[in-house]
This record gives C-alpha cells, sequence and structure tokens, in this order.
C-alpha cells in the first residue's frame, strides 16, 4: 500500500540537538522548533505510551521529522537499529486526501498496523495518522496522515 502525497522522510536520533546541527548549512533556512510529544497511541495489543521530542525541518517540497526517542511502550523507535551514524532512518509520511477510503482498506492489505491515533475526538480540527510495518518489503515503516488544509498550511509554515 503506497498512496497519497510523499513529503517526509523521518529519522530517529539520540541527540536531537546533535541532529538538528547536522541540517545547518544544508538546505535548512529556519531554525526548527523542538516539540515535545507524549500520547497514548492504538497498537494490536491494546493503548501503549509513546513519549519524544521531535521537530521538522523542510528543505524544498519535503520534511524531515526528527525523532529523539524517550518512552517507547510500542518499541516502534527503540526497534531502529544504529548504522554508525547520528541519524538512523525510520520511516517515510504520505499525506491521504480521503481518510474513510484509506482507511477502510488497510484490513486487507499486507502491511500490518504498528500504531494508530486518531486526534479529531479531541479536536475537530486535529489529524489522523497510522503507521503499517513495511519493513520485511521496503526496510522501514510506513506512516499515514490526514489532516485539515489550514493544518496542512500550518505545518507547510513551520
Amino acid at each position: 500500500m503506497l498512496e497519497g502525497m510523499h513529503y517526509q522522510n523521518a529519522y530517529v536520533c539520540d541527540d536531537l540537538e546533535a541532529a538538528i546541527a547536522l541540517f545547518r548549512g544544508r538546505g535548512m533556512t529556519k531554525e526548527p522548533i523542538v516539540i515535545p510529544v507524549d500520547q497514548t497511541v492504538q497498537t494490536p495489543e491494546g493503548p501503549k505510551r509513546q513519549k519524544s521530542r521531535i521537530c521538522f525541518i523542510w528543505i524544498g517540497d519535503l520534511q524531515y521529522e526528527l525523532i529523539e526517542n524517550e518512552i517507547d511502550e510500542v518499541g516502534i523507535y527503540g526497534n531502529c537499529l544504529s548504522n554508525g551514524g547520528p541519524l538512523r532512518f525510520h520511516h517515510i509520511c504520505f499525506r491521504i486526501d480521503d481518510w474513510d477510503d484509506f482507511r477502510a482498506r488497510v484490513d486487507d492489505q499486507e502491511f500490518p498496523i504498528a500504531m494508530e491515533r486518531d486526534l479529531t475526538g479531541e479536536d475537530p480540527n486535529g489529524l489522523k495518522f497510522l503507521y503499517l510495518d513495511a519493513r520485511k518489503v521496503f526496510g522501514h515503516y510506513l506512516e499515514y496522515t490526514w489532516m485539515p488544509e489550514a493544518m496542512w498550511q500550518q505545518i507547510r509554515a513551520m
């Protein structure tokens, strides 16, 4: 299942500030904002906590997400093995226009859901996301997101 608009490559790191520094002088034009994330996501085994510090860096039309893992009950970031460098490639992300249509087909495709969250219950203008475990085929996870256009424009402006 590869669909939607690919707009993000994501990396896990042990030191977020050091990872951000690697992008300075390599196309990063604005200083990124570090965002603390502490959330409960749904998994096939039930709710699990995932806590991290993240930032987003736009270079052209591609967003780089840097993730410093703090608590990972899902095991989705902790299983990203070291490649000897400060950044470890983790997933790509696609933006989906019609979430209901997409979500109705997820259970019929080959990749298992690793985690999922729907923030629209907390905020009608919130986003929805899920990760599919495509490591056996692609070597990484696939993330899919849906968000209102206003949120997308805000993310693009970060």
